[in-house]
């Protein structure tokens, strides 16, 4: 698919252009997941609520010995903020992350049982949850169909002018879900990251965003 002759660069596509544009993005990684490493709901939690600013790769790096201090909401609420901090500050906004980390733990103790909630308002009551981390955490966590805006999705959907350059997060968000079937949602999600992240990186030198689709 080449944009269509004569289109505008202002122009945004049709919802048939710009589900052909997820479709090959979806195409180009059939086995999309999520890179975070975590193996419950909490683990799932405290990993997508420090991934903000920072990669993927660097909350992985920090969260083995988070999870080995602090395995439980409990323990990491009755936790000092600083013991918090000593073991995640190779992030970026360590200090703040710490805080909600402990807030977010003590709320799942005093309000749900020590549990994650499992439904997006209850989600986000949480401290330092926002609209991006409760999509990630019902979509990986209850494979609720949800579609997380991160900054790769954000410039992907306007890099193919699927939604206008000063789209708000949400916007981008309804956008996407209304030109997909919700069974399509969590992996097209992943896909996005992925071609955002390691085939058409925020560095990638060709203006074209097409030269990057197979």
């Amino acid at each position: 698919m080449a944009k269509k002759a004569g289109k505008a660069d202002t122009e945004l596509l049709s919802d048939d252009e710009a589900r052909e544009v997820l479709r090959r993005i979806d195409a180009m990684y059939p086995d999309a997941k999520g890179e975070l490493h975590w193996e419950n709901k909490f683990q799932l939690l405290c990993a997508v609520l420090m991934s903000a600013q920072t990669t993927d790769k660097m909350v992985n790096r920090v969260t083995p010995r988070l999870f080995s201090d602090f395995p439980s909401p409990e323990k990491l609420a009755q936790a000092p903020v600083t013991a918090i901090e000593a073991d995640i500050s190779q992030l970026g906004l360590y200090h703040s992350k710490a805080k909600h980390l402990k807030e977010m733990a003590q709320m799942l103790v005093d309000d749900y049982g020590g549990e994650v909630p499992g439904n997006k308002a209850d989600l986000l009551r949480l401290p330092g949850v926002g609209n991006k981390t409760a999509n990630v955490v019902l979509a990986e966590g209850w494979g609720v169909p949800a579609i997380a805006v991160d900054t790769h999705v954000a410039r992907i959907s306007k890099k193919f002018k699927i939604v206008p350059e000063d789209a708000k997060p949400l916007a981008i968000e309804h956008r996407l879900e209304d030109l997909l079937p919700e069974e399509e949602w969590i992996h097209t999600h992943h896909a996005m990251i992925l071609f955002g992240r390691y085939t058409m990186p925020a560095r990638a030198k060709n203006p074209d965003p097409y030269a990057y689709l197979k």
